[in-house]
């Protein structure tokens, strides 16, 4: 699994994995319907922020102690691992304040428990929170541990090709790294 730290067309670092987004896993046998319903509502989070939080959670799987995160090589990697203790410091701080919300929220969704039907409300508001905990942990484990930044040469012509603002050139950059790193939402983590 490979790690990125790449700016997006309106020049803010993005930081996802190589690993597909997809379905949030949560063993729930009771309320399966809800718990189905409330995955499709969450699944209609922006890429972006789907792709990061996932991005984050799967650090806090990962065994071992090395942890590679790829970036463009535009800057110099004390630069670069600046920016990227900025941005979980701010991480940090943003995901502490949603659970704290999300906790707030929690006692009004089971009022919800009297409507009928599932309370679909209750079981996003659990999703959201669940893969909130799980990206702070990954967040966490980032800070704490040692993570090594890897130039990789395709993300420098993407930032380059930001740089330049040749929206002609984005669409072959991305398809390029798409193809070497097995991206297929990069478009819509980087671009759109």
């Amino acid at each position: 699994m490979q790690f990125f730290f790449v700016k997006d067309h309106r020049n803010r670092y993005r930081y996802f994995s190589s690993d597909p987004s997809g379905q949030i896993q949560v063993r729930f046998s009771r309320w399966k319907n809800l718990w189905e319903k409330a995955k499709k509502k969450l699944m209609l989070l922006p890429q972006k922020i789907l792709a990061k939080e996932q991005a984050f959670a799967q650090v806090s799987k990962l065994e071992g102690d090395k942890i590679e995160i790829l970036h463009s090589g535009m800057r110099s990697k004390k630069r670069i691992k600046r920016w990227f203790s900025f941005y979980l410091q701010k991480q940090r701080t943003k995901h502490i304040l949603f659970l704290a919300s999300e906790c707030l929220l929690l006692p009004i969704s089971g009022l919800a428990a009297l409507l009928p039907g599932p309370n679909v409300f209750f079981g996003v508001l659990a999703l959201l929170m669940i893969t909130h905990w799980q990206a702070l942990r990954g967040i966490n484990r980032l800070l704490k541990e040692k993570h090594y930044f890897v130039s990789a040469p395709l993300l420098k012509e993407w930032e380059e090709a930001l740089k330049t603002q040749c929206e002609e050139s984005y669409s072959e950059v991305l398809e390029k790294i798409t193809r070497k790193y097995g991206l297929q939402s990069i478009r819509n983590i980087l671009w759109k």
